[in-house]
């Protein structure tokens, strides 16, 4: 597991979604793991690009560090710290791409200027989309949570 949750009680402590939304479903820990995947490392970078106030972004930092997804290394001079995403806080790229996406599709009028993700070749990346075992496309009506027993 990641991170010190022993502090944690779940919303629904049986439930992925809930787990992931209780760790980072407020605005300011989106915002900050989407900057730190755009290469935001210091307090002042987050502060910056998401003009959050400080004493919050305090908080959301030391979150993010005690839940696992950044952790705090020594800057080149050694008088600051700089935030780094841990292999959790990386693995989160898929969550913000379906969250671009979906913005992408419904967020914006036809037309309207938006920033765009590109590869390292500069290709607009491919539509993520839910696909079974087999490689057919799923959706909310094909398919179905299995609760563990006795959970409600």
């Amino acid at each position: 597991m990641v991170g010190d949750i022993e502090d944690v009680t779940w919303t629904d402590s049986t439930c992925p979604v809930a787990r992931t939304i209780d760790l980072v479903g407020d605005r300011w820990s989106l915002l900050i793991i989407r900057d730190a995947m755009d290469g935001a490392r210091s307090f002042t970078d987050f502060q910056q690009r998401t003009g959050v106030a400080r004493n919050i972004l305090t908080e959301r930092l030391r979150r993010l560090v005690d839940r696992g997804l950044l952790r705090r290394e020594a800057a080149a001079s050694g008088r600051r710290q700089h935030y780094v995403l841990t292999d959790a806080g990386c693995d989160f790229f898929t969550v913000i791409v379906a969250l671009r996406q979906w913005g992408e599709r419904h967020m914006f009028e036809d037309g309207e200027p938006r920033s765009v993700l590109v590869d390292v070749d500069g290709h607009v990346l491919a539509e993520m989309r839910p696909v079974d075992s087999d490689g057919r496309a799923v959706n909310a009506d094909s398919t179905a949570v299995v609760r563990p027993v006795g959970a409600s």
